[in-house]
Protein backbone atom coordinates (compact mmCIF):
# COMPACT_ATOMS: atom_id res chain seq x y z
CA UNK A 1 0.00 0.00 0.00
CA UNK A 2 1.45 3.11 -1.06
CA UNK A 3 0.24 6.35 0.63
CA UNK A 4 -0.32 9.48 -1.22
CA UNK A 5 2.12 11.57 -0.78
CA UNK A 6 3.55 9.76 2.39
CA UNK A 7 5.05 11.90 4.83
CA UNK A 8 7.67 12.76 2.61
CA UNK A 9 10.13 15.12 4.82
CA UNK A 10 13.40 17.00 3.55
CA UNK A 11 14.95 20.18 2.12
CA UNK A 12 16.22 20.41 -1.61
CA UNK A 13 19.89 21.66 -1.12
CA UNK A 14 23.09 21.77 -3.41
CA UNK A 15 25.30 21.72 -0.28
CA UNK A 16 27.88 19.60 -0.49
CA UNK A 17 28.89 17.06 2.31
CA UNK A 18 32.07 17.57 4.11
CA UNK A 19 32.76 13.60 4.08
CA UNK A 20 31.27 10.82 2.10
CA UNK A 21 31.74 7.24 2.94
CA UNK A 22 30.27 3.78 2.27
CA UNK A 23 29.58 1.06 4.92
CA UNK A 24 28.39 -2.51 4.48
CA UNK A 25 25.97 -4.28 6.76
CA UNK A 26 24.53 -7.63 5.20
CA UNK A 27 23.05 -7.12 2.13
CA UNK A 28 23.54 -3.60 1.65
CA UNK A 29 25.64 -1.15 1.44
CA UNK A 30 24.75 2.36 3.53
CA UNK A 31 26.11 5.68 2.21
CA UNK A 32 26.40 8.44 4.75
CA UNK A 33 28.00 12.06 5.12
CA UNK A 34 29.33 13.70 7.68
CA UNK A 35 29.28 17.25 8.61
CA UNK A 36 31.19 20.01 11.13
CA UNK A 37 32.65 18.06 14.13
CA UNK A 38 31.50 17.63 17.92
CA UNK A 39 28.97 15.24 19.30
CA UNK A 40 27.23 13.22 17.10
CA UNK A 41 23.82 14.28 16.06
CA UNK A 42 22.19 11.73 13.31
CA UNK A 43 19.55 12.97 10.80
CA UNK A 44 17.02 10.74 9.62
CA UNK A 45 15.28 12.18 6.70
CA UNK A 46 11.39 11.54 6.34
CA UNK A 47 9.69 9.18 3.43
CA UNK A 48 9.88 6.48 3.29
CA UNK A 49 11.93 5.39 0.26
CA UNK A 50 13.70 9.17 -0.25
CA UNK A 51 17.47 9.79 -0.21
CA UNK A 52 18.86 12.15 2.30
CA UNK A 53 20.42 14.73 -0.02
CA UNK A 54 17.69 17.18 0.76
CA UNK A 55 19.20 17.24 3.95
CA UNK A 56 22.31 18.46 3.11
CA UNK A 57 21.89 21.82 4.33
CA UNK A 58 20.14 21.15 7.56
CA UNK A 59 22.76 18.97 8.15
CA UNK A 60 25.15 21.92 7.94
CA UNK A 61 23.34 24.82 9.63
CA UNK A 62 22.79 22.13 12.78
CA UNK A 63 26.70 21.32 12.89
CA UNK A 64 27.09 25.07 13.70
CA UNK A 65 26.03 24.23 16.83
CA UNK A 66 28.75 22.54 18.06
CA UNK A 67 27.62 18.76 16.36
CA UNK A 68 29.12 15.89 14.21
CA UNK A 69 26.28 15.94 12.01
CA UNK A 70 25.55 12.84 9.74
CA UNK A 71 23.29 11.79 7.04
CA UNK A 72 22.78 8.33 5.52
CA UNK A 73 20.63 7.18 2.64
CA UNK A 74 18.19 4.36 4.40
CA UNK A 75 18.76 0.85 2.49
CA UNK A 76 17.72 0.86 -1.02
CA UNK A 77 17.66 5.09 -1.89
CA UNK A 78 20.34 7.04 -3.16
CA UNK A 79 23.65 5.60 -2.95
CA UNK A 80 22.48 3.23 -0.44
CA UNK A 81 22.31 -0.26 -2.69
CA UNK A 82 20.90 -3.67 -2.31
CA UNK A 83 21.06 -6.88 -4.44
CA UNK A 84 17.17 -7.47 -4.19
CA UNK A 85 14.83 -4.89 -3.18
CA UNK A 86 12.15 -7.57 -1.16
CA UNK A 87 10.51 -7.93 2.02
CA UNK A 88 13.96 -9.56 2.69
CA UNK A 89 15.98 -7.26 2.55
CA UNK A 90 13.82 -3.81 3.69
CA UNK A 91 12.03 -3.97 6.83
CA UNK A 92 12.26 -1.49 10.11
CA UNK A 93 14.26 -4.08 11.77
CA UNK A 94 17.11 -4.10 9.01
CA UNK A 95 16.65 -0.36 9.06
CA UNK A 96 17.84 -0.09 12.54
CA UNK A 97 20.51 -2.39 12.42
CA UNK A 98 22.34 -0.07 9.70
CA UNK A 99 21.59 2.88 12.10
CA UNK A 100 23.22 0.89 15.10
CA UNK A 101 26.28 -0.45 12.39
CA UNK A 102 26.64 2.76 11.49
CA UNK A 103 26.89 4.00 15.16
CA UNK A 104 29.04 1.41 15.60
CA UNK A 105 31.23 2.18 12.37
CA UNK A 106 32.09 5.27 13.59
CA UNK A 107 32.99 4.42 17.16
CA UNK A 108 30.10 6.78 19.13
CA UNK A 109 29.37 5.28 22.43
CA UNK A 110 26.04 7.18 21.86
CA UNK A 111 24.75 9.56 19.88
CA UNK A 112 21.71 12.20 19.43
CA UNK A 113 19.32 11.82 16.98
CA UNK A 114 17.14 13.87 14.73
CA UNK A 115 14.03 12.39 12.84
CA UNK A 116 12.35 14.57 10.65
CA UNK A 117 8.65 12.73 9.61
CA UNK A 118 9.33 8.89 8.57
CA UNK A 119 12.53 9.75 10.06
CA UNK A 120 10.94 10.20 13.39
CA UNK A 121 8.95 6.74 13.40
CA UNK A 122 12.67 5.34 11.96
CA UNK A 123 14.35 7.13 15.28
CA UNK A 124 11.53 5.93 17.50
CA UNK A 125 11.96 2.22 16.21
CA UNK A 126 15.35 2.51 16.90
CA UNK A 127 15.46 3.86 20.23
CA UNK A 128 13.20 1.02 21.52
CA UNK A 129 15.30 -1.06 20.28
CA UNK A 130 18.44 0.76 21.41
CA UNK A 131 17.59 3.18 24.20
CA UNK A 132 21.14 3.04 25.75
CA UNK A 133 22.51 4.49 22.98
CA UNK A 134 20.80 7.24 22.96
CA UNK A 135 21.66 11.09 24.29
CA UNK A 136 18.84 13.44 22.64
CA UNK A 137 15.85 13.11 20.85
CA UNK A 138 13.94 15.18 18.34
CA UNK A 139 11.29 14.54 16.62
CA UNK A 140 10.32 16.89 13.85
CA UNK A 141 6.98 16.77 12.84
CA UNK A 142 7.06 13.46 13.18
CA UNK A 143 4.56 10.47 12.08
CA UNK A 144 3.85 9.31 15.59
CA UNK A 145 4.36 6.11 17.57
CA UNK A 146 1.81 4.28 15.96
CA UNK A 147 -0.20 4.12 12.32
CA UNK A 148 -2.86 5.68 13.29
CA UNK A 149 -1.93 9.30 11.06
CA UNK A 150 -2.56 7.08 8.18
CA UNK A 151 -6.47 7.30 9.56
CA UNK A 152 -6.90 10.82 8.77
CA UNK A 153 -3.50 11.90 6.22
CA UNK A 154 -5.52 12.10 2.91
CA UNK A 155 -8.02 14.68 4.24
CA UNK A 156 -5.09 17.01 6.17
CA UNK A 157 -3.79 17.11 2.88
CA UNK A 158 -7.12 18.04 0.90
CA UNK A 159 -7.89 20.54 3.70
CA UNK A 160 -4.26 22.12 3.60
CA UNK A 161 -5.02 23.15 -0.44
CA UNK A 162 -7.26 25.44 -1.97
CA UNK A 163 -10.24 23.83 -4.55
CA UNK A 164 -8.03 25.00 -7.37
CA UNK A 165 -4.96 23.07 -6.43
CA UNK A 166 -7.31 19.53 -5.26
CA UNK A 167 -9.17 19.68 -8.54
CA UNK A 168 -5.55 19.93 -10.10
CA UNK A 169 -3.89 17.49 -8.12
CA UNK A 170 -6.89 15.06 -8.25
CA UNK A 171 -6.61 15.33 -12.54
CA UNK A 172 -2.83 14.72 -12.24
CA UNK A 173 -4.06 11.83 -10.41
CA UNK A 174 -5.88 10.17 -11.73
CA UNK A 175 -3.65 10.02 -14.93
CA UNK A 176 -0.95 8.54 -13.08
CA UNK A 177 -3.42 6.26 -11.85
CA UNK A 178 -4.46 5.13 -15.30
CA UNK A 179 -0.94 4.29 -16.37
CA UNK A 180 0.20 8.14 -17.76
CA UNK A 181 4.01 7.46 -16.23
CA UNK A 182 5.39 10.86 -18.34
CA UNK A 183 7.12 13.40 -16.53
CA UNK A 184 5.29 16.21 -17.65
CA UNK A 185 2.13 14.16 -15.92
CA UNK A 186 4.42 13.72 -12.75
CA UNK A 187 5.54 16.44 -12.51
CA UNK A 188 2.67 18.33 -12.45
CA UNK A 189 1.40 16.16 -9.58
CA UNK A 190 4.06 17.30 -7.62
CA UNK A 191 4.12 20.78 -8.34
CA UNK A 192 0.54 20.76 -6.35
CA UNK A 193 0.38 18.64 -4.25
CA UNK A 194 3.54 20.26 -2.36
CA UNK A 195 1.37 23.20 -1.07
CA UNK A 196 -0.37 20.49 1.38
CA UNK A 197 3.37 20.47 3.16
CA UNK A 198 3.97 24.41 3.41
CA UNK A 199 2.26 26.86 4.87
CA UNK A 200 4.44 29.50 2.96
CA UNK A 201 3.29 28.78 -0.87
CA UNK A 202 6.74 30.29 -1.91
CA UNK A 203 8.36 27.35 -0.74
CA UNK A 204 6.41 24.71 -2.73
CA UNK A 205 8.91 24.07 -5.78
CA UNK A 206 11.43 23.05 -3.13
CA UNK A 207 9.13 20.51 -2.08
CA UNK A 208 7.93 19.55 -5.72
CA UNK A 209 11.33 19.17 -6.52
CA UNK A 210 11.74 16.54 -3.47
CA UNK A 211 8.61 14.57 -4.18
CA UNK A 212 10.00 13.77 -7.74
CA UNK A 213 12.79 11.64 -5.94
CA UNK A 214 10.72 9.09 -4.56
CA UNK A 215 11.27 5.70 -4.72
CA UNK A 216 8.03 3.63 -4.83
CA UNK A 217 9.01 0.42 -4.20
CA UNK A 218 10.81 1.20 -0.62
CA UNK A 219 8.11 2.89 0.46
CA UNK A 220 5.77 0.59 -0.54
CA UNK A 221 7.90 -2.43 1.63
CA UNK A 222 9.02 -0.29 4.20
CA UNK A 223 4.85 1.02 4.86
CA UNK A 224 3.68 -2.49 4.25
CA UNK A 225 6.63 -3.97 6.98
CA UNK A 226 5.03 -1.18 9.40
CA UNK A 227 1.95 -2.63 9.30
CA UNK A 228 2.89 -6.05 9.57
CA UNK A 229 4.30 -5.84 12.96
CA UNK A 230 1.84 -3.54 13.83
CA UNK A 231 4.52 -0.51 14.85
CA UNK A 232 3.54 0.90 18.42
CA UNK A 233 6.34 2.86 20.65
CA UNK A 234 3.67 4.14 22.42
CA UNK A 235 4.55 1.98 25.91
CA UNK A 236 8.23 1.62 25.14
CA UNK A 237 9.74 4.43 26.73
CA UNK A 238 8.34 4.70 30.26
CA UNK A 239 12.18 4.30 31.47
CA UNK A 240 13.19 6.38 29.21
CA UNK A 241 14.78 9.53 31.07
CA UNK A 242 16.91 11.34 28.28
CA UNK A 243 15.78 14.63 27.05
CA UNK A 244 13.36 14.41 24.25
CA UNK A 245 12.11 17.62 21.80
CA UNK A 246 8.87 17.13 19.74
CA UNK A 247 8.75 20.18 17.20
CA UNK A 248 5.46 20.27 15.61
CA UNK A 249 3.98 22.87 12.77
CA UNK A 250 0.68 23.73 13.62
CA UNK A 251 -0.72 23.79 9.78
CA UNK A 252 1.13 20.69 9.20
CA UNK A 253 -0.72 17.59 7.28
CA UNK A 254 0.25 15.72 10.79
CA UNK A 255 -2.26 16.62 13.46
CA UNK A 256 -1.07 18.51 17.28
CA UNK A 257 -2.54 15.58 18.92
CA UNK A 258 0.05 13.00 17.21
CA UNK A 259 2.77 14.76 19.21
CA UNK A 260 0.88 15.32 22.07
CA UNK A 261 0.99 11.63 22.08
CA UNK A 262 4.64 11.18 20.95
CA UNK A 263 5.55 14.07 24.40
CA UNK A 264 3.12 12.18 26.49
CA UNK A 265 5.29 8.54 26.04
CA UNK A 266 8.30 10.32 27.00
CA UNK A 267 8.91 10.85 31.04
CA UNK A 268 11.63 13.97 30.06
CA UNK A 269 9.94 15.73 26.15
CA UNK A 270 9.26 19.06 25.73
CA UNK A 271 6.36 19.77 23.07
CA UNK A 272 7.00 23.10 21.50
CA UNK A 273 3.97 24.14 18.67
CA UNK A 274 5.43 26.54 15.93
CA UNK A 275 2.69 28.98 14.76
CA UNK A 276 2.34 29.11 10.82
CA UNK A 277 4.48 26.44 9.94
CA UNK A 278 3.19 23.33 8.01
CA UNK A 279 5.54 20.21 7.69
CA UNK A 280 9.14 21.69 7.71
CA UNK A 281 9.96 23.95 10.47
CA UNK A 282 13.25 25.08 9.40
CA UNK A 283 11.08 26.30 5.79
CA UNK A 284 8.26 28.10 7.42
CA UNK A 285 9.43 28.89 11.20
CA UNK A 286 13.00 29.30 10.96
CA UNK A 287 13.80 31.31 13.33
CA UNK A 288 11.74 29.71 16.32
CA UNK A 289 13.32 26.30 14.43
CA UNK A 290 17.14 27.01 15.07
CA UNK A 291 16.83 28.68 17.85
CA UNK A 292 14.95 26.06 19.92
CA UNK A 293 16.67 23.16 18.12
CA UNK A 294 20.29 24.79 19.46
CA UNK A 295 18.96 25.76 22.84
CA UNK A 296 18.52 21.96 23.28
CA UNK A 297 21.27 20.66 21.78
CA UNK A 298 23.02 22.92 23.94
CA UNK A 299 21.25 22.12 27.29
CA UNK A 300 23.21 20.12 29.48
Amino acid sequence: MRLFGIIVLFMFSSVMAQESHIISNGSAQIHYRVFGQGKPLLIINGGPGMNSDGFSHLAEELSKFGYQTITYDQRGTGKSTLAQMDVQNINMKLMADDMEALRKHLQFKTWSIFGHSFGGIMMAYYASQYPDKIDKLIFSNAGGLTMDFTSYLQDRIQANLTSTQRDSLAYYQNKQNSGDTSEVTRQARAKYLAYAYVHNPKNAPIIAQRLLQLYPEVNNLVIQDLFKIKYDCRKKFKNFHQPVLVLQGKNDILKVETAQEIQQAFPSAKLILMDHCAHYGWLDAPDVFYSTVQQFLNEK
